[in-house]
């Protein structure tokens, strides 16, 4: 199937690791122009080199997104080098942990993080997407959804992630923007590998894990969930917009029976 994708020049944050590497080389393998935004790190060239040598375009920025300035430094760069901009796909941030215990500053900063850089991008490409009728792709979490216990700033980020996803696709919608929100479940990335080394048998603690997940009793694969986002930002989904997806293999959705 061909996803219309091929030349499209796409901005994934959060790129070299986890989910956002399985996007970026899901979009590269579709011929996409792959922007590649996040932490300096030497994951970021090394996937661009490895993606070059399959013939496959990518571009490595190494940004620091929770500083505004450096949200219009990517995108004044994109625009300058490629012309255009027609998908965003907002990804990086990461669980910090912030409780109801800490301080109020504390709390606004963890979810500034894990927030304002998704507002930032979408704010600087404004007129570009309009231009490119693009869209935007925002990722997210269950933990808005279900809760999890001692992660309030997380949790207050992803759920106005989820606000901003409809605000955005009501919007856009007379101005040809596409706006959607993908939330995953468990999917096994290096976050969870580290999480379950904590356990005196990691093996054991994961498919203790995945008998919480209903379909399959497994947790979704990187490829997996990649895939569900280069065909929501693909001309194939063109008439999706201002929907919250959620691919967790019925975690969040499906009664609690049947994980137990």
């Amino acid at each position: 199937m061909d996803l219309g994708l091929k030349d499209k020049v796409v901005i994934v944050t959060g790129g070299t690791k986890g989910i956002g590497s399985g996007i970026v080389r899901s979009m590269a393998a579709e011929e996409a122009v792959v922007i590649c935004v996040n932490r300096p790190g030497p994951e970021g060239p090394a996937m661009e080199k490895e993606l070059a040598e399959k013939g496959q375009r990518m571009e490595y920025i190494a940004a620091e997104l929770t500083e505004i300035p450096e949200c219009r430094r990517v995108i004044d760069h994109v625009i300058e080098k490629y012309g255009r901009i027609d998908c965003i796909v907002n990804n990086a941030g990461g669980n910090n942990q912030i409780g109801l215990d800490a301080e109020p500053e504390v709390f606004l900063k963890g979810m500034e993080d894990n927030l304002v850089h998704y507002y930032a991008l979408v704010h600087y490409a404004h007129d570009e997407l309009i231009r490119n009728h693009g869209n935007v792709v925002n990722i997210g979490s269950h933990v808005a959804i279900t809760g999890q216990g001692g992660t309030s700033a997380y949790v207050a980020a992803k759920g106005a992630i989820n606000g901003l996803t409809r605000e955005w696709a009501a919007y856009f919608c007379d101005k040809g923007v596409r706006v959607n929100c993908i939330i995953p479940g468990s999917v096994w990335t290096n976050s969870y590998v580290k999480w379950a080394a904590r356990f005196p048998d990691p093996e054991a603690r994961r498919k203790q894990a995945e008998q919480n997940i209903p379909f399959g009793r497994r947790m979704t694969t990187i490829e997996e969930f990649a895939d569900l986002v280069v065909y929501v930002a693909s001309a194939r989904a063109g008439h999706l917009t201002g929907e919250i997806i959620v691919n967790d293999g019925g975690y969040s959705r499906l009664d609690r029976v049947l994980t137990s």
